[in-house]
Parts: C-alpha cells; structure tokens; sequence
C-alpha cells in the first residue's frame, strides 16, 4: 500500500510549445518556486538550469529534453523540458511516448504557432492529457482571447478557463483566480515567490463572473453531475470543480488553461496548483500494455510495486564517454547491481548505477520503481525504444516511432589521423539520437551525415569539435530525396547459375503498384499454401522488403510501393536460399524499372510572419523558390504566409527574409510530404 501511495503523488509532465514560447523559462520559475533551485536562471543570459549544454547556452534554444524532479504540495513532479525547434522533434516524440501529462506553453502574442500545433497533435496521438499556459501576457500585442479561439480553431482544444488576465501588456497586474474568485497580485521584489489574494476590483467583478458562467456551462456539457446542479441552480462547491476538472482533464475531454508572464514571474504557482490537481498520476491511466515474446498474446502490467518490472528506454545520452540510459519505469522495481532482460535485444543487461536526474546533476539512488522516470548507467547494449524487464517475465512494449533524416552533409577530418577519432564521435552521437544517420559512401569515399535540418546538423558538428575534440570540413547540405513508381508491373524472373561447382535455380514472379503517397511501403505474398518448402516464402519476403531500401535511379529509398509475390518456381536439387535471393532481388528491380519510376523530394511547410508592407516581396521569392502559396491570415500587425516549398530551395532562406523585411520578418518549416523532383 506505501508504494501505491508514493505512486498516486507523483506526477510525469512535459513541457511543450513552439520555439520562443517560453517553456524554459516557465520551468526556472517552477524549480525556483518548489526551492529545487535558489536562484532563478535566465535563458537570455545562458543560465538556464535546463539548458545546460554549452550549444543550448549560446544559442538561447532548448536541443535536448532535460530531465528533473520536483516537489509542491507533497507530490513528486517530474518534468521533462522538450525542444521547441522542428529539427529536435525526435526528443519531443521520445518525451510524450513517456510521459502521463503535457504543459502546453502558449505565447499570447504569437498565439498557436506551428510547432506548438505539431507538439499538440503529437500528444493528442499517445493520449496524453494537457494543460495549457497562455504566457508573456506582458508583451506588446498579448491577446488571451485570440490565443483561446487559436486553441479550438487549430488544436480542436475544449478550453476550461481558470484563470483571466488582470490587464495585459504594460498594464498586466496578475490573474483573477476563477474558481477562487479573487484577484492574484505578485510581489516584484520576492521574484514572484510571495503573493497576495485580493478582492476582485469593482470594474472587474462583470468579467470575472461571466468567465465563471462559462467555465460552469462548459463543464456542464461534459459533466452529467454539474449539468445537473448548474440546470437546478444548486451550489456547485469548488471541491465539485476541481474533480470535475480533473475528470476533464485526464479522459481528454478538457483542457485547464492558466495565464500569466513567466519572465515577470506572474501566475507560476496556479500552473504548479494545477499540475498536481489536475494531471495524472501513474495510477490514473490504463495500465501500460505490451507483448509477451514467449507467447506472443498482450499482457497488461499495471503501476505497482509488486508487479513484474517493465521499463521503457526512451533516450541515451553519453556522459564524459560512458552511455547513460534514461528510463521510464511503467511496473515493478529497477535495483542497482541486478541484471534486467531487453527483450527487443533478447540479452541481459547489468543496472551498475540508478540516478535521480535534476538537468545535468544527479543523485545516487538505489533502487527505482513504477512511476519514476530515471537515468541508468551500465546498460551497454539497450538504445532508444528498447524494453527492460524481469528476465522471468519477458514483455516487449511499442518502441519509439522515429523520422527519416531529409537533409544531408558529407563531412571529412581535417587531419587524416583524425578520421578513427570521428568515426567514433559520429557512432556515439548517433546511438544518443535516432534521427541522425551516419553512413559511407563508397563512390566518393567520403563520409555522409543526415538529419532533420540545417540547425540539427549545424548543433552536431559542433558537438564533435567541442566534447570530442574532432574538428571536421563540411560540405555543403544535400536533400535526401526517395524514389517511387508510377505503373503497374509484373516480372518473372528466373535465376540459373552454376556457383562454387553446383547449379544454383529458382524462379519468382513480382508484381509491384503504386501506393497513395504516404501509405507506406507493403510486401505481400499470394502463394498458394505448400508452393514452397517451409522458410522460403518468409525469406523471399525480407528479401524484397531490402531490396525496396535501394531505388533504380539514384538508389535512394523506395516509398509508397506495393510488392507481391504472385508465384515461385521450387526445384528439387537445384533451389537454394542465395537463388531465391538473388532471383528476387533481380526481379524487385526490373519490375520497378518497368514501373515508371520517379524521383521524390522533400517538400516543406512554411509559415512566414511578416508585416503587411513587405508581403508582396515575401511571396514573390516563395513563387521563386518552386513554392505554392496555401493561405494568408492577418495575425494583429503581422501578415502569416503558409506555403508548400522544396526543401532544395530553402538553403539560405533566413537570411534572405532578413534582408528582404529589414529583419523583421521570421519563419519556421516542417516537414510535410515527399512530392515529384521538380
């Protein structure tokens, strides 16, 4: 029972938002509040405790989920600070994969931006439920209202309203507390650590009562029980409130939203009130399930001590060298110095030492249980998505999807003993992130990296000089394109050789049809039961599944291709597995040189914001750039700009935005479709 207890205080949260939102900052508030720090750490001066790698320091962005853990009001909160930039997206995916609640941080001036958008939808797909903060309600332009309208219109969000900003921009004074019914007011000098609650103002008690009124209606709509007592007229008690909330919050029908300016310190600990109120604790959502490998049926393990230990590593990360595993215990009990099995790499593995994270600082714990998100070292094999479990009741849980790199740089030392040195640094980096491809090219000799974007890149060869001390030169960035198929064809194709003395045969048939783009590659057989001996079909299959990684015109990846296995020819004597192999491999090639194949690129979605006097510059250089122009919306003073663009045509466009609006005008791009090479 103390374990279920100790489970039921804590709470697994992430920070989520849009680059410049204000997640880092909103988390220094938290540390500095809940006393785990003494001083608050600015971004802009580099003193972010979550940001402490050197890279996020001078450039002001957050680059790799941090983790920490924190205690307000008796519960246990772990927080994980994502990336905002679209080229980390990975260590957003792996964070919302592990996490039981997500902070989505909104900037009332910019309002619902389209990496919040994406981070959102990501948690709508792990069913994550959320809570919203409005912030820099001090800034010029700060807009609550339109950031609300953003949230239904764009994030198909049901706003429960708690708190209303007192004033906005340079006249913001605090927050009226709905359910509380009271005015909020911060005290400067104690950096927002004391704070007083005032009687609503006469002017604003109008307001404060409608938000009321419409947190009630919009509740009632979701809440059988307050629909009743708000139909009936009868008291609804704030004790009825905060359950109701809560039960909005955790079966996804609700989302609380808080207000305030995080940099001013105004309206932190409502958002601290809330997360333990209102977010889940481990207890609180289904219990994790995941696939026996023995048996092959689902088994659930529920968040208990006394339940079979399964765990999820959901980041690496080397550390002065040696790997450090970061893992989300789901069940059971993780001990340092025992063996745990990985059932995705079906061997054991030793738990040297368990840490209890705070950003780059740790402490030695010895032993960790279900709940807990915590660093281990010792794990030499396990990587992202790998499941640990006890040996005597193996589970495999969902590993962690990741994304295909869209861009590429070949990178070579700069001295030729450095090239070992590299080669090292490189294999280490890309074991610590999914999304970074490191590979050979045989043609050119040289050696080619690939990730999410220009920033992504830019942040790892900088990684290299500076923690591994291997300088290198780097070559101008290349698209990865992918190749597809326009047609319909079918190929028999027939192999007859005489290998290593002895006459090798074996004949298949291949039809290969173009898929809806973005389906997905699919490998199919329709042989006739017994066709072959036992074995061969499933081999044939791994086969062409390989041979779709190698496209016929420039060899990139093959997308969107539909292969089936129509017929194949077994010869007593005389078939063998190379046969069949290389008699596939043929026939997957010829087939889909028959097939009209294509080039792909990648195509980007871009928002530009720009103010309305440069529009006509902005859009002209988009239809430059091969770019198809969606939708224009004003946004208060700025202009947003969504367009469709080849990712070859984006290299270097910060800085002609810049020129073109004088600086004023910024941009963001995502991935969004492979599309025809134009």
């Amino acid at each position: 029972m103390a374990g279920e207890n100790r489970i039921k205080k804590i709470r697994n949260i992430g920070i989520i938002a849009h680059i410049d939102a204000g997640k880092t900052t909103l988390t220094e508030r938290i540390l500095y509040y809940t006393g785990k720090t003494h001083k608050i750490g600015e971004v802009h001066d580099g003193q972010a405790t979550m940001d402490w790698m050197p890279e996020e320091q001078e450039r002001g962005i957050t680059i790799t989920s941090a983790v920490t853990t924190c205690f307000w009001q008796g519960k246990e909160i772990h927080i994980i600070d994502t990336p905002g930039h679209v080229d980390f997206t990975i260590e957003v995916e792996r964070s919302l994969r592990v996490l039981d609640g997500a902070l989505g941080v909104f900037c009332a001036v910019g309002g619902v931006e389209p990496q919040s958008e994406t981070v959102w939808h990501q948690a709508d797909k792990y069913k994550v439920p959320k809570m919203a903060f409005i912030n820099k309600m001090d800034r010029l332009g700060a807009d609550f209202w339109g950031t609300i309208e953003q949230m239904k219109e764009k994030l198909g969000a049901y706003p429960l309203i708690l708190t209303l900003p007192y004033g906005a921009e340079d006249s913001f004074q605090g927050i009226f507390d709905i359910i509380k019914d009271r005015w909020i007011y911060w005290d400067e000098a104690s950096e927002g650590r004391e704070f007083e609650e005032r009687p609503v103002p006469p002017e604003h008690k109008e307001d404060v009562a409608l938000a009321r009124e419409g947190l009630l209606e919009a509740l009632s709509e979701i809440n059988d029980e307050i629909m009743e007592k708000y139909l009936g007229e009868e008291e609804i008690t704030s004790r009825e409130l905060h359950q109701a909330i809560r039960k909005a919050c955790i079966t996804l029908t609700g989302v609380p939203v808080f207000c305030g300016s995080a940099l001013k310190n105004k309206g932190v600990q409502p958002v601290l009130d809330g997360i333990t109120r209102y977010l889940p604790s481990p207890l609180d959502i289904p219990p994790i399930v995941g696939i026996n490998p023995d048996t092959g049926q689902e088994e659930e393990r529920p968040a208990r001590y006394n339940s079979p230990l399964s765990a999820l590593a959901f980041k690496v990360q080397m550390d002065q060298g040696r790997k450090m595993t970061y893992v989300r215990i789901y069940s059971g009990l993780m001990k340092a110095g025992e063996e745990v099995w990985n059932s995705a790499k079906k061997r054991k593995e030793k738990v040297a030492r368990i840490l209890q994270m705070h950003a780059n600082k740790r402490e030695r714990i010895k032993e960790a249980g279900a709940g807990q998100i915590v660093a281990v070292m010792g794990l030499k094999r396990s990587s992202t998505g790998d499941t640990l479990c006890d040996p005597e009741h193996p589970i495999l849980l969902e590993p962690i999807e990741t994304y295909q790199p869209v861009i590429s740089i070949a990178v070579e030392p700069k001295t030729t003993g450095d090239q070992e040195k590299i080669e090292a640094a490189l294999n280490k980096l890309a074991e610590e992130d999914p999304t970074f491809k490191v590979r050979y090219d045989e043609e050119t000799g040289q050696t080619i990296i690939s990730g999410m974007g220009e920033l992504h890149l830019d942040v790892l060869v900088h990684r290299l000089l500076r923690e591994f001390n291997a300088p290198v030169n780097v070559g101008k960035p290349q698209v990865v394109y992918r190749e597809s198929i326009q047609d319909e064809a079918t190929v028999t194709e027939r192999f007859d050789r005489d290998i290593g003395g002895g006459r090798q045969v074996a004949t298949v048939t291949i039809k290969v049809y173009p898929r809806q783009r973005g389906e997905g590659n699919r490998v199919a057989s329709e042989l006739p039961p017994e066709r072959l001996p036992e074995g061969y079909e499933e081999l044939i299959l791994e086969t062409l599944r390989q041979g779709l990684e190698s496209g016929v015109l420039r060899g990139f990846p093959m997308i969107d291709v539909g292969v089936v296995l129509k017929d194949a020819v077994f010869e007593e004597g005389l078939s063998t597995d190379i046969a069949f192999r290389a008699a596939s491999t043929m026939g997957l090639k010829k087939a889909c040189e028959a097939a009209g194949p294509v080039l792909l690129e990648p195509m980007m979605s871009v928002e530009v914001l720009v103010p309305e006097n440069y529009m006509g510059e902005v859009i002209g250089d988009l239809n430059s750039r091969g770019g198809k122009v969606e939708h224009i919306e004003p946004r208060g003073p700025v202009q947003v700009i969504r367009a469709s663009v080849p990712l070859a045509r984006m290299f270097g466009y910060s800085t002609a935005l810049r020129s073109t609006t004088q600086g004023r005008g910024t941009f963001t791009m995502v991935f969004s479709h492979y599309d025809l090479a134009s």
